[in-house]
């Protein structure tokens, strides 16, 4: 039969064949074809018939479904947005609690080093995806939301290790990213306060936004918070008060941010309003826009971590080391995708990774903090 004809086939020979270490030749004389009927199939030119299959299969030690596969049809699904994006652009896509929450892969999220891969197409009415992958695949994926750039390396561990089990993040502040994991929109979420009393102050934002519903919350890792500043700090910045100068020119963080709490908190107490800071409303929203701002000479400071500092070339002045928690529902925590990152976070490489970046410390990877 002629592929041609069943286009929507999905032959799996060749890897097979290779992972057994098998030539076309090889394979064909265990199977008795040529081994030109070898390359054919190979190439999709030719479906064999049952009785070859079976013959590849029964050789191969697999079944025939293991070899052969129908690829699925369009699938369209209802899909729940977590951002507003453009209707028929390209989304990220997961499952949660057995709904697809979908997230914009647009704008400032469509580059990293590279386009990102989406999970489908947003519909023209905004309301549905035509799924780009499996359902199945998107059941074994977990979405991260925070702000702690560090987060991408988790999820190629997970990867790494756990299979079909995949860990997308994607970035938000502590805040709204607690905001979304309580709306049901993703399955973990970063946050990165800094305690001012006895009561960790991670968990306490936590229980605050997910109300009744039970959870754990994990460490990731402690990492350094400060200003951004050029390379050999042309403006002298030394402290907090320093921005307070006529000539000094900050780029800050939106409300409800990690590192916009522990700025006003640092003005607060040394009494500088925050009318004071030239740029104090002046937003950035996330911390590698901040630093870009910096190295392009955009602006003279701006509140981040000393590893994104690093990346830019910049100077750092440090004001607090804090530590990033992940918060995650109870109800999920046997998802496949958070039970991988769970096991990643118990794992020396994971740890010995984190501790190489720039004002990272990883002895609290992995400790429970609390169960609420």
């Amino acid at each position: 039969m002629a592929m041609n004809d069943t286009d929507n086939i999905i032959c799996r020979l060749k890897l097979m064949r290779q992972q057994k270490g098998w030539t076309q030749s090889e394979m064909g004389k265990r199977v008795g074809l040529k081994r030109q009927a070898i390359y054919d199939i190979e190439s999709g030119r030719y479906l064999p018939n049952t009785a070859v299959a079976l013959r590849l299969a029964r050789v191969l030690g697999c079944r025939v479904e293991d070899l052969f596969a129908e690829e699925s049809a369009e699938t369209v699904r209802p899909v729940t947005l977590i951002e507003s994006p453009e209707t028929g652009c390209r989304i990220g896509v997961t499952q949660v609690r057995g709904k697809l929450v979908g997230y914009p892969l647009e704008g400032r999220f469509s580059l990293n080093e590279g386009f990102q891969a989406a999970g489908g197409l947003l519909g023209s009415e905004g309301k549905n995806v035509h799924l780009l992958q499996p359902e199945e695949r998107l059941s074994k994926t977990a979405l991260l939301l925070g702000c702690d750039p560090a987060f991408p390396i988790l999820s190629a561990h997970v990867a790494h290790a756990a299979g079909e089990a995949r860990l997308h993040c994607r970035f938000a502040s502590s805040h709204r990213a607690l905001e979304i994991l309580a709306a049901g929109g993703a399955h973990m979420a970063g946050t990165h306060l800094h305690n001012t009393g006895p009561a960790e102050a991670n968990t306490e934002l936590a229980q605050k936004i997910l109300g009744k519903t039970s959870g754990l919350v994990v460490a990731f890792a402690h990492f350094e918070e400060g200003l951004m500043v050029a390379r050999s700090n042309p403006m002298g910045i030394r402290s907090v008060a320093d921005l307070a100068g006529v000539e000094v020119q900050l780029v800050n963080r939106e409300p409800g941010a990690a590192l916009r709490v522990l700025l006003d908190d640092c003005l607060d107490r040394t009494g500088i309003p925050g009318h004071a800071v030239k740029g104090y409303d002046l937003l950035v929203k996330n911390h590698t826009e901040g630093a870009q701002r910096v190295a392009y000479g955009m602006a003279d400071a701006s509140i981040g971590l000393r590893a994104v500092a690093k990346a830019f070339g910049l100077d750092f002045v440090p004001i607090s080391s804090v530590r990033c928690d992940l918060v995650i529902p109870g109800d999920l925590l046997e998802h496949p995708a958070v039970k991988a990152a769970l096991d990643a976070l118990q794992s020396r490489a994971l740890r010995e990774e984190l501790r190489a970046l720039p004002g990272y410390e990883s002895s609290c990877t992995g400790k429970v903090i609390a169960e609420f």
